[in-house]
């Protein structure tokens, strides 16, 4: 017999055990489906953010920093540290502690909001008057299969790592996110396809601890969508750190063996190279994940993606199945495919849920970190848009001194007409703690002026902020 639920929400990452608690706390009778499993093949809940994307590689990020730290940099602190050696199976186990402690949160979050649970894959069997049909098949037992249904089904599904024509994932010597959060040794030597996000952040990790790695990007410009002045300010801080990164590249050949990787590649100037390394990580991108959903027994529209069609709303071309996150249009981030699943929870509920897509910050948590909200400067020339621009280097902030670290700046972008903010975009110290403040203030629709006016503790990195937006009326004080 058949279970039946208000909504079912099926995948448990950001966007789906969200939705499911909100919807829980709105009244509905709900359950979540996820399929993750940990290495005992137990439930993983947390999605690809969880398990091997947004979580463990912040982990691993300020383990590496750390160690970074102490071997270039404690000195100038007067911290004298002979001996340094480097653990990096202890670093690994840290990194699964920190996402087993995650899994185990989302778990209690959802029995805390009587949000029933069940390991395993959903598929969609049928659609009738009583809602629409579910099939879980049991992550333990591939043949035992539970029958559920709801009047309303959210699908949060994710996405997952895009291979390169040619060079499938191994995750032995040809690595994805996954693989390349989880090796066993340093390699001397690395490649890494793709100078996005992933690649930038993963790359850093294994720069810091000891490889020599090289990116091969595809594009001419580093870091296309970043405002420009930020990105060549990056650009130099990542070649600084020993980061060798070569742009407007043709990957060709990809030849895999035991003793490594070797990678045919034309530069931007049509000169014929070999790169080899030890491993290969491939970083261009992600796909929906839709496979396996039987999206054609209900007749659910895919794009040519194979993302789920949805219009601003979430909602799908059926009635009550509604689709969040990475599997729908829009940025593929982790806070946006939670806001995302509130807003559908609460329209279920007949409410008017929210998402602002021209305030949802992106950060990249290397060192520096690079985090941004609204339009870029080369957008706004696009438009034929009058603006006006501040900046305010680090170099310049009592705090940033204080902690070594005075790399980048703050840059604030405004209507030149009505002072508007239109958009900001930072490279430098916790970029990513700084980014919020200019969100709250887009959203208000607020002015440079308004955070010129307001008043920021001393010493802060936060006073380069509001330097950054008196500067937009030409008026730093402290530069």
């Amino acid at each position: 017999m058949s279970a039946h639920f208000d909504v079912i929400v099926i995948g448990a990452g950001p966007g789906g055990y969200i939705a499911a608690i909100r919807a829980a706390q709105l009244g509905f009778k709900v359950a979540c489906i996820d399929a993750w499993h940990n290495a005992s093949g137990g439930p993983a809940p947390g999605g690809t953010c969880t398990n091997v994307g947004c979580i463990p590689s912040k982990a691993l990020l300020q383990s590496s920093e750390h160690f970074d730290n102490a071997r270039h940099h404690f000195a100038e602190h007067g911290i004298d540290i002979k001996g340094l050696s480097l653990d990096l199976s202890k670093m690994i186990e840290r990194k699964d502690t920190v996402v087993r402690q995650n899994n185990d949160g989302i778990l209690y979050l959802l029995k805390k909001n009587k949000v029933d649970f069940f390991h395993g894959r959903a598929s969609f069997s049928g659609a009738d008057d009583s809602g629409y049909q579910l099939l879980v098949r049991s992550a333990k037992a591939a043949d035992a299969a539970q029958a559920l249904t709801a009047q309303h089904v959210v699908i949060a599904t994710g996405s997952s790592a895009r291979a390169l024509a040619g060079a499938p994932f191994d995750e032995d010597m040809i690595l994805s996110n996954d693989g390349a959060l989880r090796l066993g040794a340093v390699p001397k030597k690395m490649g890494l396809i793709g100078s996005g996000v992933i690649g930038l952040e993963v790359g850093s990790v294994w720069r810091r601890l000891g490889s020599d790695v090289t990116i091969l990007e595809g594009l001419p410009s580093f870091l296309g969508a970043v405002d420009e002045q930020i990105a060549k300010e990056a650009h130099r801080s990542f070649v600084k750190q020993g980061l060798k990164i070569e742009l407007g590249v043709s990957v060709g050949e990809i030849a895999s063996g035991k003793a490594g990787v070797r990678i045919g590649y034309t530069t931007a100037k049509g000169e014929a190279r070999t790169l080899e390394v030890d491993k290969l990580i491939v970083s261009i991108g992600r796909v929906p994940n839709t496979e396996g959903l039987n999206t054609q027994a209900v007749g659910l529209a895919l794009d040519e993606r194979g993302a789920i069609v949805v219009d601003g709303d979430c909602r799908t071309n059926l009635p009550r199945v509604w689709a969040v996150g990475d599997v729908v249009r829009g940025p593929m981030l982790a806070h946006k495919a939670e806001e995302e699943g509130v807003a559908v929870a609460e329209r279920i509920a007949g409410q008017h849920g929210h998402v602002n897509f021209n305030t949802i910050p992106w950060v990249i948590y290397t060192n520096p970190e690079i985090a941004w909200v609204g339009q870029t400067e080369q957008e706004l020339k696009a438009q034929g848009r009058a603006y006006r621009s501040g900046s305010f280097p680090f170099l310049a902030n009592g705090r940033a001194r204080a902690l070594g670290d005075t790399t980048g700046m703050v840059k604030m972008l405004a209507d030149a007409a009505t002072d508007e903010i239109l958009g900001v975009h930072i490279v430098g110290p916790m970029a990513s703690e700084l980014i919020a403040e200019c969100v709250v203030a887009m959203e208000f629709r607020a002015s440079s002026e308004d955070i010129a006016r307001i008043c920021h503790a001393h010493p802060s990195l936060g006073e380069a902020t509001k330097e950054a937006a008196l500067a937009v009326d030409k008026r730093a004080l402290n530069f």
